[in-house]
């Protein structure tokens, strides 16, 4: 056994919750936290929400066994929730939550408004990938960042480099192919919004691919976007020597023997109790529980070959062997499993193939012929497709389920804490029993005087024996010390009397926290606006021959406020900055939508071209372009998710001069939201190909190239256009930007056509639209068409119609009309 890093803190071990089974399995294979949602407010929409008695009653478990509750608020809030956000937060507070976990910038200001001594971490939602986003929040009081997933070890290294806040790294789960809290997928196909717990896990579907028109053969690695599972018990030690101050596991829809695996696999590798093969052992564990296949993310940097593996997106476990022979209802392979009869096999298709095939069977029995191992099924399986060179996956072991459900079911194995007891037993005095567990609690008892013995008297190890019967409660006896005088008689009556007393005692002092004060809120009222401004659209380009055509068949230019250049290559900027002001215009230039250490040099260039305004896509570049004196204007975009007027007012307070409101608004909660704030100073996207997935992964590199990054893969995305068409038909355009990310984007736009003049008439001033594949002369006829309407010089349905004649696939209102509250409750 290896021995513990010296001076070192260990990170806190991190655990989901989504049953009271869940629950017990954490705490009982050794979580130092677990996090479970907040009722109605939560990022996993599938789980069952707890009723606050429920919340209570966990908590203080929780805190019984020495173990944290966060509490996940990690969604978007609407305008028209805040009031019951409110009322939730009034429940919730004085169950003594140790922190939530939140997206919303507008609810974090809300919390610390109520209760500032309430801890806040930030959640992954909030795309937290650099230190000058964690400054910039630096008035928030947030005490701990969940980072994006995509963050390296070397990266956390620059971001703990910057910062005292707490830092949370995920160390293993499902990954998500988008940046979190960047994900508009689901929201564009079927109005489910993934900052609002409504997934529909569009990254897990099939895809085709589409290169230059066509479709391309992926030899059957349709699961374009599906990466593999995180597991980083390899990373435990680096993260651990980087002062990583929570280490977390996902899984919230999982369930009780997946959360045991996982928390008792990295408790032992926290605790430095494993060696190779028992890191091993552990890994098979977890794997049968539930894995897509096991890879270390994005710890190590990217690695497009080996992030997505490609051939299936769901449940496969350990790989048991390769296929080399069938005989009868007998498959033959070779293994280093132990495989047994009752196991559950999916036999399907090599990574490279050109078929689709999978079958699931159960073992019914096994033979041993020299290397190889015979899996027999059943005779009513069909074995007549089954090849050699098929892959056989274990997704079933009902031992490793029995055995993991045993870890918080037998009383046996369950977590006891110690505990030391005092006796102090004197003639003729009150009999005192101290209990003391290890964190200081002390419950003191007296019990009657005691009384010199007239027969058999009541000797040391009586009473140890009756005052150490713990094996029902949480602890055991660690020590126990007397002071006593000799020939006393104390009952086993009174003795069990106060142990039970002692213990209830212990109990109540190991749950209670001090209370907290809870302040009282009113949202303020809107001052009246002046709702009487020139509205004016910001016209988005894509690169310098859309600018060009663009700024040469534009009619109306009187209505443009902004040329926003958003290009994948800044070598144009610097000529198209020009243009666009010969043309009497002001010009912005977009950030990227993700900005991690070493990635700043795009943002000093920027400083250096000085356009008018700079859009900004994340919190940290707004602290940066400050930090370094930009002097122009600073326009949020849409990513920033500002959904209610809480986080317009606290981004606004910051030096934006204008937000674009999040992508998750429908046209109703857009409106709500303009009721509650300045109108002026907002900027709603009305015309645009909605950007779905965000991704770090590249798929241009990962399917067309036989490259790991940017450093070797020949760069395909200059070279061809890449769509991706989903199982409903749909198409959508993959783009890089400038850092090599990925962005899908829905072919057939989105239109707030019936939405605008009422918006116009609120006092709204900034519009957008966005161009994306199409000629700058096309862009041009959209956006006159747009001015047209906005100047009242052609009717809506004149509008709808002649846009619908220049745009491929149509337009549609999209989500902006979708106005149902999806829920889908798992049920257990």
């Amino acid at each position: 056994m290896k021995s513990n890093h010296k001076g070192l803190k260990k990170p806190e071990l991190l655990l989901p919750v989504g049953t009271k089974e869940m629950c017990l399995a954490a705490i009982h294979n050794g979580a130092d936290a677990v996090y479970m949602g907040v009722p109605s407010f939560n990022a996993r929409g599938r789980t069952t929400d707890f009723t606050i008695e429920e919340l209570k009653e966990l908590i203080e478990l929780c805190h019984l066994y020495d173990v944290k509750v966060l509490l996940a608020f990690n969604v978007l809030i609407f305008e028209e929730e805040l009031d019951y956000c409110l009322e939730v937060l009034n429940e919730i507070i004085p169950l003594n939550p140790d922190a939530f976990i939140v997206q919303d910038l507008g609810l974090v200001k809300l919390i610390k408004e109520i209760c500032p001594e309430q801890v806040v971490h930030a959640s992954t939602q909030m795309t937290i990938t650099n230190a000058h986003a964690i400054e910039f929040l630096d008035d928030l009081d947030i005490k701990r960042f969940v980072l994006g997933r995509e963050v390296s070890l070397k990266e956390i290294e620059k971001v703990k480099e910057r910062t005292d806040k707490e830092i949370e790294v995920f160390v293993h789960g499902a990954l998500c192919v988008a940046y979190s809290g960047q994900c508009l997928t689901s929201e564009s196909l079927g109005g489910r919004s993934a900052n609002r717990g409504q997934c529909a896990q569009s990254c897990r579907f099939e895809y085709d691919l589409i290169v230059d028109g066509e479709k391309y053969n992926t030899n059957n690695r349709n699961y374009l976007v599906s990466p593999q599972d995180l597991c980083g018990l390899n990373e435990i030690e680096k993260l651990t020597q980087l002062q990583v101050d929570c280490l977390k596991v996902e899984g919230r829809l999982k369930g009780p023997d997946y959360v045991a695996a996982c928390a008792s696999s990295y408790r032992q590798e926290l605790d430095k109790m494993t060696d190779q093969k028992s890191r091993a052992q552990n890994f098979q564990k977890i794997e049968k529980s539930f894995s897509r296949g096991y890879f270390s993310g994005w710890l190590h940097g990217v690695d497009h070959q080996k992030l997505v593996e490609g051939s299936y997106g769901n449940h496969r476990g350990p790989l048991a062997g390769i296929v080399e022979n069938i005989t009868g209802q007998t498959i033959w392979l070779k293994s280093n499993l132990e495989l047994n009869p009752g196991m559950g096999l999916i036999i399907t298709n090599p990574k490279i193939s050109t078929s689709n095939f999978e079958l699931g069977a159960n073992i019914y029995e096994t033979k041993q012929k020299k290397d190889q191992i015979g899996i027999t099924v059943a005779k009513h399986i069909d074995l007549s497709k089954v090849q050699k060179g098929m892959r056989v996956f274990i997704n079933k072991d009902p031992n490793n389920t029995k055995d993991l459900e045993k870890s918080f079911t037998d009383k046996t194995l369950l977590k006891r804490m110690p505990v030391n007891i005092e006796v102090y037993a004197k003639l003729d005095e009150p009999l005192r029993i101290v209990y003391q567990d290890f964190q200081g609690h002390t419950a003191e008892l007296l019990g009657e005087e005691v009384q010199a013995s007239q027969k058999r008297p009541t000797l040391k190890e009586d009473i140890e024996k009756e005052l150490s019967k713990l094996s029902t409660t949480c602890f055991y006896l660690d020590k126990i010390e007397f002071e006593t005088d000799e020939n006393i008689f104390i009952s086993n009556k009174e003795l069990k009397t106060l142990r039970q007393q002692a213990i209830k005692d212990l109990y109540q002092l190991r749950i209670q926290r001090p209370s907290k004060d809870i302040r009282t809120y009113n949202f303020t009222e809107l001052e009246d606006i002046d709702n009487n401004i020139e509205s004016k659209a910001n016209v988005l380009i894509r690169n310098t021959n859309q600018l060009q055509s663009f700024l040469n068949h534009v009619q109306d230019i009187e209505t443009i406020k902004y040329i926003i250049l958003d290009y994948e290559f800044g070598k144009d900027y610097a000529a198209d900055i020009e243009r666009v002001r010969a043309k009497g215009l002001s010009v912005a230039i977009a950030t990227t939508r993700i900005l991690k250490p070493n990635e700043y040099h795009h943002l000093k260039v920027l400083i250096r071209l000085n356009p008018d305004a700079i859009l900004v896509r994340n919190l940290g570049a707004i602290n940066f372009l400050r930090e370094n004196n930009y002097q122009g204007d600073l326009f949020g975009d849409f990513s920033l998710n500002v959904s209610n007027s809480l986080s317009y007012e606290y981004l606004s307070k910051k030096g934006l001069s204008s937000l674009c409101l999040s992508y998750d608004l429908n046209a109703k909660q857009i409106s709500n939201l303009i009721a509650h704030c300045n109108p002026s100073k907002l900027e709603i996207t009305i015309h645009q190909y909605m950007p779905e997935f965000h991704m770090e992964h590249c798929v241009f590199a990962a399917f067309l190239s036989n490259g790991s990054s940017f450093k070797d893969c020949g760069k395909p995305c200059e070279e061809h256009k890449v769509e991706l068409k989903d199982p409903y038909g749909n198409f959508h355009t993959l783009a890089a930007d400038q850092e090599c990310r990925n962005t899908l984007f829905k072919n057939s736009p989105q239109a707030a056509i019936s939405s605008l003049k009422g918006w116009i008439d609120n006092g709204v001033s900034h519009f957008r639209i966005e161009g994306l594949n199409e000629s700058g002369e096309e862009l041009a006829r959209k956006y006159d068409l747009y001015a047209s309407f906005i100047n009242d010089l052609i009717d809506e349905d004149e509008l709808k119609d002649k846009l619908n004649v220049l745009e491929k696939f149509g337009v549609t209102e999209g989500q902006l009309l979708f106005n149902d509250n999806y829920q889908d409750r798992k049920q257990f």
